[in-house]
């Protein structure tokens, strides 16, 4: 499966499942990416850390070590 690190920007995609355990999980969930929700690419920083995201009508900054456990189609 695809991981939300490899999405290109300005591309959609849903969230499929959560990887991770105890506090990293809650606080990606915390942040409204939960199983179901689309999530778009807006924009990569040069060096590919952090990506920001439009969650639930929001921007959200992600590292891509929590970008990689976010499983999306």
């Amino acid at each position: 499966m695809k991981t939300l690190s490899e999405v290109k920007v300005g591309e959609t995609v849903k969230v499929v499942r959560l990887h991770g355990e105890g506090a990293v999980k809650r606080r990606i969930m915390d942040m409204g990416i939960t199983k179901g929700v689309e999530v778009y690419v807006r924009k990569v920083a040069p060096l590919g850390d952090p990506f920001e995201v439009n969650v639930r009508g929001y921007e959200l900054s992600l590292r891509k070590a929590d970008a990689e456990m976010i499983e999306v189609e």
